[in-house]
């Protein structure tokens, strides 16, 4: 251990900062962002003498201690003015390009346009399918609908939003069917034997037969199997109702099944044709009021620039096709336009724009011309939209992965890997976010006082597990039933349940939302208290402390019972801000959330990373513990090194509440207390992971749950 007493200079102040530098970098800007309020990833730090930049590779026992701290943001916006000049010569100068591709493609574009028109064209029929009713009544058969609603409520829920307008809902809704669409469907690099199941290998195409056929099936893939030399066909079906029973393919077969599934639930959707070879969808989001990208294969929704940024594709055409007619939306998908204009090759864009304004008048054909009007408004501003896309800035901070579907052999052979395969679908400047966890609270505070009721009246430990699977029956009971309509009964057992232990029950039910009813013979009903959405964000909650309670409990027949887990005074309903997390599910508010199946996954974390918790009332709390909760995989992932601050003026000073190094996880969701000995009055707290468990084999970090409990007063 080497102690350094480092000068920070900043603008025109001196900072004394005095660092342990076996603590490293990362620990030396926390301490300068608590003095100096500038944060961490906006720090660019020089030493005075010779204006270096000190890196984590910096050897900090042997620079000098006179350092200064220049903004980042600061010099960004100094530079600002200079950067709209660079970027006007920067759109001259793509502009300029542009130019010289269409005059380039005057003579490049050899064809007519009728390789373009028939490519479009074999999906305009296929598209037609997706309005029969048969099969739109078809598919929305398959799908878990009640379900689908629920956890599209209980997600805008979790965002505060608790009183959602019918557009909200529906874009909830469509995520969630995407998402679910995602685990429901298979894909397909080589089809297992149908005889004995093993492994496969191409050996060619075969003719169809008419049950194929029937279906759109006329190419047919015939496999060899590894074991028993079986021929497996895999016909490539083009009927969204045969995929409906297969539930299998690439990206043809995704995309396709998936649109009709966007239709068969009224969504305005297309099919998108990539030319480069992929398919996927967009719908009209009314929430958004825009036309969104979804990607089926990927799980992937509204990042347009995965295919260019993260997939490294070089694009031509992307032709959206739907009842309505067929669209061009190449600049959806491209920052690169004059790249992408020397590569379209197949007709000049006169020609383009007329072979889709041609058959978007033939599927138009018949249309009443108020439908007509709205139709070509729609199409005006879209296209106007799409004109502003194609010249935004591209933003650097956000990285987008390669593909991910696909055998690793296929898609390197396709150089569709990206840039890099560990790139992750993350947020790099998260917004600051609300947790909505007074539930949580309040089901910890009830089971606390159950577990204290049950010592009090000398309940031996197994009589207390007869106590928790009673519960936990009726809550499973619950879970399994709709969310709109839960009721259930509790079976009591009258020498076990006294009246002060009851009064703790019903006190659990509120906090899930539930009520007590009715009596009938020595059974009581229970029902929805309130609003199904907010039991439906509880029960999982109530349902996974049951289980650690009875977990903790095996073996252990000492009285009186020891219940280290729920306690009282649990904070709640914090704001929440987070160095980085991943989208969609590994959002920093997952780790207060109660549930062992989230958790708070920072993409870059491994070497380091933080998350800040503002109460939520400005009130002054002296923090006793805290619990981390390990998450369900990936034990290389666990915070190993952390520092715990306390604040008591929201975040422009901090104290150190605790330290804790080497920690280890032993097994998935264990939960660890750790007591905070200095006693400090804080309205934000500040945990600052040091280091995951594993930073040689793995980018990532991860937390299953956090649990703030503040002195009683």
């Amino acid at each position: 251990m080497v102690a350094r007493n480092f000068v920070v200079r900043h603008n025109d102040a001196q900072f004394p900062v005095e660092c342990d530098t076996d603590f490293g970098f990362e620990v030396l800007q926390y301490q300068i962002f608590s003095l100096t309020s500038v944060l961490p990833e906006d720090q660019r730090i020089l030493v005075e003498d010779g204006g270096h930049v000190v890196t984590d590779e910096s050897d900090l026992e042997s620079i000098t201690d006179k350092l200064r701290l220049v903004s980042i943001q600061e010099e960004g916006e100094k530079a600002r003015a200079a950067e709209v000049e660079k970027s006007d010569e920067e759109l001259a100068r793509m502009l300029q390009a542009e130019e010289e591709a269409l005059l380039l493609q005057q003579y490049a574009a050899t064809g007519d346009g009728r390789e373009f028109e028939q490519r479009v064209r074999s999906y305009v029929q296929q598209v037609l399918m997706y309005e029969d009713p048969h099969r739109q009544d078809a598919a929305r058969k398959t799908v878990p609908i009640d379900e689908l609603e629920e956890k599209a409520l209980v997600g805008l829920a979790k965002d505060g939003i608790l009183r959602p307008s019918k557009d909200e809902t529906d874009h909830a809704f469509l995520l969630q069917l995407l998402f679910w669409f995602k685990q429901s469907f298979r894909w397909v690099n080589s089809p297992p034997c149908d005889k004995c199941g093993g492994g496969t290998n191409s050996i060619g195409m075969g003719n169809p037969d008419h049950s194929e056929i029937e279906f759109g099936g006329r190419r047919v893939e015939l496999y060899s199997c590894n074991i028993c030399s079986n021929i497996t066909r895999f016909p490539r079906y083009n009927d969204p109702l045969k995929l409906l029973q297969t539930r299998r393919g690439r990206c043809g077969e995704w995309a396709n099944c998936f649109t009709l599934y966007c239709r068969a639930f009224g969504y305005e959707a297309r099919l998108i044709l990539d030319f480069t070879d992929h398919v996927w969808t967009e719908c009209f989001s009314h929430s958004l009021g825009r036309w969104m990208h979804l990607d089926p294969c990927e799980g992937v929704y509204d990042n347009p620039l995965l295919y260019e940024k993260g997939w490294n594709k070089k694009l031509n055409y992307v032709i959206a096709i739907a009842k309505n007619g067929t669209y061009d939306v190449t600049k959806r998908y491209t920052r690169k336009w004059h790249e992408v204009l020397a590569r379209r090759i197949l007709a000049t864009e006169t020609v383009v724009a007329s072979v889709l304004s041609s058959i978007r008048k033939e599927c138009r054909n018949g249309f009443s011309p108020e439908i007509l009007q709205v139709l070509e408004n729609f199409d005006k501003k879209e296209a106007e939209e799409l004109e502003r896309e194609v010249y935004l800035q591209v933003d650097a901070s956000v990285s987008l992965p390669g593909r991910q579907s696909g055998a690793i052999e296929w898609r390197r052979a396709r150089l569709e890997c990206g840039f890099s395969e560990s790139n992750s679908l993350s947020c790099s400047s998260c917004p600051v976010r609300i947790c909505v966890d007074d539930h949580v609270t309040g089901i910890y505070t009830a089971f606390a006082l159950l577990c204290s009721q049950i010592n009090v009246e000398n309940l031996s430990p197994a009589n207390f597990l007869e106590v928790l699977k009673m519960l936990k029956d009726l809550l499973m009971s619950l879970k399994t039933k709709s969310f709109r309509n839960r009721t259930s009964l509790l079976e009591l057992n009258e020498s076990q349940i006294s009246d002060k232990m009851m009064l703790c029950i019903e006190g659990l039910l509120s906090a899930i939302s539930l009520k007590r009813e009715s009596e009938n013979n020595g059974n009581v009903c229970v029902s929805l208290s309130g609003d199904p959405v907010q039991t439906s964000i509880a029960l999982p909650v109530a349902l996974d402390v049951v289980n650690e309670i009875m977990d903790n409990m095996k073996g252990n027949n000492d009285f009186p019972i020891n219940v280290q887990f729920p306690k009282v005074n649990r904070l709640s309903s914090a704001s929440v801000l987070a160095s980085g997390e991943q989208l969609p599910f590994g959002i920093a508010t997952s780790a207060f959330d109660g549930i062992l199946s989230t958790k708070w996954e920072e993409p870059n974390g491994a070497k380091g990373c933080w998350l800040i918790y503002g109460v939520s009332d400005d009130q002054m709390y002296e923090l006793q513990s805290y619990d981390l909760l390990s998450a369900n995989d990936a034990p290389e992932r666990d915070p190993m090194d952390w520092i715990v601050e306390g604040s008591e003026d929201g975040g422009s000073s901090w104290n150190v509440l605790d330290e804790q190094n080497s920690q280890i996880f032993e097994r998935r969701f264990q939960r660890k207390t750790f007591m905070v000995k200095k006693k400090c009055m804080s309205k934000a707290f500040r945990f600052r992971f040091l280091a995951a468990r594993d930073v040689k084999a793995n980018s990532r970090f991860q937390i299953g749950g956090i649990d703030l409990y503040a002195k009683p007063y």
